[in-house]
């Protein structure tokens, strides 16, 4: 189920290039962001009594993360190969996977920031320096992503926080990218968003929210560093994108340093909060974007 659910992720991105041009990425990102907002608040209709004080800040301070991460990854995928701008924006959980383990743990980074330079090949320009710039920015909106995932799945149970974090992601790219993406709108271009939304994040969502009452989250985040090499797969056969060599072991140099890290950082959880109904909460998963 994790596995499909990164895949859903990866399609879902695949299909959204193919709005760039109508919307740019920017507002393909505002149009899907939007729908998942409304779906999630129509499936679980958040009620204030849900939340403290402390747990809506940080549902807010993660919606503007999410639009953020969403529209930084969207734009970095306008101008390099998915599994390269994939596998930049994995450096933010494997940078929380490297800092918060021990001792050789954090060496794990080294291979990482080999298969950067071998992904990015700086020595003869062969990918957009803007592009990377805007995959990494994902990362870095990705790393906080986590943290306030964890903080937010702390204090909140199931998926109520996510009722409240996608919709301010929505109003946060339609103040962002609203404006200038209105008067390029069709039905049509309406409905694919819809269809978007549900690959990317409905979907994905609850295929990891039933993965993770069957995984450890040490497993799902080691499953997760996958990610950027079905990215690669899914550009290849979605998008024509054929890599060259040294992408490719530059990847896979992300790749291992994601397990690694992932398998000797692990976090100690703490108790589940229990709802009058008794059952506990379920972790919050790494990703909605």
């Amino acid at each position: 189920m994790a596995v499909s659910a990164m895949v859903f992720v990866q399609l879902g991105l695949a299909a959204s290039v193919g709005l760039f041009d109508r919307l740019g990425p920017e507002g393909a990102a505002w149009l899907r962001l939007v729908w998942a907002g409304l779906l999630m608040l129509v499936l679980v209709r958040p009620r204030p009594s849900w939340f403290t004080r402390s747990s809506l800040l940080a549902c807010l301070a993660l919606g503007v993360v999410t639009a953020g991460l969403t529209m930084l990854f969207m734009a970095a995928a306008a101008r390099i190969p998915l599994g390269t701008a994939s596998a930049l924006e994995f450096l933010g959980p494997l940078s929380v996977a490297t800092w918060r383990g021990r001792g050789t743990a954090r060496l794990w980074v080294l291979p990482a920031a080999v298969g950067v330079v071998l992904l990015t090949e700086p020595w003869h320009g062969a990918v957009d320096p803007i592009g990377v710039a805007f995959a990494l920015g994902a990362a870095a909106c990705w790393a906080a992503y986590i943290l306030l995932t964890q903080h937010v799945g702390d204090e909140v149970a199931g998926i109520r926080g996510l009722a409240v974090s996608m919709p301010v992601a929505g109003v946060t790219a339609t103040l962002v990218a609203g404006p200038s993406t209105f008067g390029s709108l069709t039905w049509q271009l309406v409905l694919v968003g819809l269809g978007l939304a549900l690959l990317v994040p409905v979907i994905p969502f609850a295929l990891e929210m039933l993965a993770l009452r069957r995984l450890s989250t040490a497993a799902f985040g080691t499953l997760m560093s996958l990610e950027p090499a079905i990215a690669l797969i899914v550009g290849l056969i979605a998008l024509g994108q054929v890599p060259g060599g040294l992408p490719v072991a530059g990847l896979a140099c992300v790749v291992v340093a994601g397990i690694g890290a992932e398998r000797s950082g692990g976090r100690t959880e703490p108790s589940p909060r229990v709802e009058a109904t008794g059952r506990g909460s379920e972790p919050d998963p790494y990703r909605v974007g």
